[in-house]
């Protein structure tokens, strides 16, 4: 007897393994679970204005945004949707900034005081941790950096509301709090219907956003080594050196080609005295760090600088964070691949230090999927719509990259056109990796190896 109970419980077990997900699933997992709850709460009458509920598609559309911190809309955020509409975006926006594994694992922190090995697989696949050993230090550091950034910023805007707008103490607060929490997480959604224009020139608004959007797309680790080792900078990682550069670079190099080319530019910043033109032109190279807010038209950008911030939304911020793109770090070694090769040189070295092999397969792979992606979209959206390429471009580079900046035609889109938005959406903010990890059930080990030969290149 006893032996059967034996054999019937080796076999439970067994069944239960070949059902449990791999961590990078159960992180789609639980993005997806995340994405329909929203969908769900958004089509309720109560978060609409106006009598009846909103549609399955404004509803999906809205909350895949919101998760996958986009900041794209089909519908305007400050007159469709409730005060209860707008929290549960609010707070949809920080779940998904957040990422739902680390949230899961720090209510089990809190309930529980302690992490399974399986939750702590789930949280690092999040994370990007490189290990799981401090999987429990490194939720109670992002929870932590979190909420005082976006703390400092609600303080900011919270002060400017109340004493230069003529908001009441409630409504400085609820507005204070919302763009915080929108600007860290890179979200880009806004309580205006001109998103940001009405406060172009108003830096004292402008730079709290900016500054949280910069934080929140450094990366949770690069934040968490500044903040132990800001005196010693020999001793950060080629991770944190990478994003610091690669994020100074973009930023001054983005704000000087923004305000080269709409300098004299009579519907954006032609009618600006010259310091309003260069926070104007900050403010949108930030926004290229895949946030979304605009202080200014995009659809009446030149077509060159559509194309420029194309680019730079493409390459997005830094990896671990609330920011979208290919990653900064991922464009940093291709470009460090590249000169290597110029040169003639065997190993690819970076700020004294040897770059692995390994990452050198990981920024192809991430890089020729992306790329896939956005030619896959912005055909799609040319073939369903009947836009032009560098709307349709912008469309869906702006999707995958989550950044949520538009050209103005998200709202008038078709039904599958907006679907294809959201699958892009989706696939940018888990990332083509995280992905395709998720799909394929083990890794495949190959006990051999063929016979090196080179083709040409070239």
């Amino acid at each position: 007897m006893s032996s059967r109970v034996h054999s019937e419980r080796a076999q439970f077990v067994r069944s239960s393994r070949r059902f449990r997900l791999h961590p990078a699933q159960a992180v789609v997992t639980g993005f997806g679970i995340a994405v329909a709850a929203g969908t769900i709460l958004l089509m309720l009458p109560i978060s609409k204005v106006g009598p009846g509920g909103a549609s399955f598609i404004q509803a999906l559309f809205t909350s895949t945004s919101a998760v996958c911190v986009t900041g794209l809309t089909v519908v305007d955020t400050a007159t469709f949707w409730t005060p209860l509409g707008q929290v549960v975006i609010l707070a949809l926006i920080q779940l998904g900034g957040l990422g739902i594994m680390i949230f899961a694992s720090l209510i089990g922190l809190v309930l529980a005081r302690k992490l399974s090995v399986r939750a702590r697989l789930n949280t690092a696949a999040e994370a990007k941790a490189v290990g799981f050993d401090d999987v429990r230090g490194l939720v109670r550091g992002i929870v932590v950096i979190s909420f005082a950034i976006e703390g400092a910023t609600f303080l900011l805007l919270f002060l400017r509301f109340l004493s230069a707008y003529g908001y009441t103490v409630g409504e400085a607060a609820w507005y204070g709090v919302f763009h915080a929490v929108s600007s860290f997480n890179n979200a880009g959604f806004a309580l205006y219907s001109d998103n940001l224009i009405g406060f172009a020139q108003d830096p004292f608004i402008c730079l709290p956003i900016c500054g949280a959007i910069i934080l929140g797309g450094l990366g949770f680790p690069v934040i968490v080594q500044l903040r132990k080792e800001f005196r010693r900078p020999l001793h950060w990682s080629m991770n944190t050196k990478l994003v610091l550069w690669g994020t100074a670079v973009l930023l001054i190099g983005g704000t000087a080609f923004i305000a080269l080319l709409e300098w004299n530019n009579a519907r954006t910043l032609g009618e600006m005295d010259p310091w309003g033109r260069v926070l104007t032109a900050f403010f949108q190279s930030v926004q290229t760090r895949t946030a979304g807010f605009n202080s200014v038209d995009i659809g009446a950008l030149h077509d060159e600088t559509w194309l420029g911030m194309d680019v730079l939304m493409f390459i997005g911020a830094g990896p671990a964070g609330t920011a979208g793109g290919i990653k900064v770090t991922t464009f940093a070694v291709l470009f460090f691949i590249m000169m290597t090769e110029l040169r003639g040189e065997g190993a690819v070295n970076i700020f004294g230090k040897r770059l692995s092999r390994a990452v050198h397969r990981q920024a192809i792979t991430v890089v020729l999927i992306a790329v896939a992606a956005v030619v896959a979209g912005a055909a799609l959206l040319m073939l369903l719509t009947g836009e032009s390429l560098d709307r349709a471009l912008f469309e869906t580079v702006s999707a995958f990259a989550t950044v949520g900046l538009s050209t103005g035609i998200t709202a008038s889109l078709s039904a599958p056109a907006q679907l294809v938005l959201v699958v892009l959406m989706f696939l940018g903010r888990l990332g083509p990796l995280t992905l395709g990890s998720a799909i394929a059930l083990r890794d495949r080990r190959i006990l051999y190896e063929y016979p090196k030969e080179r083709p040409a290149v070239g």
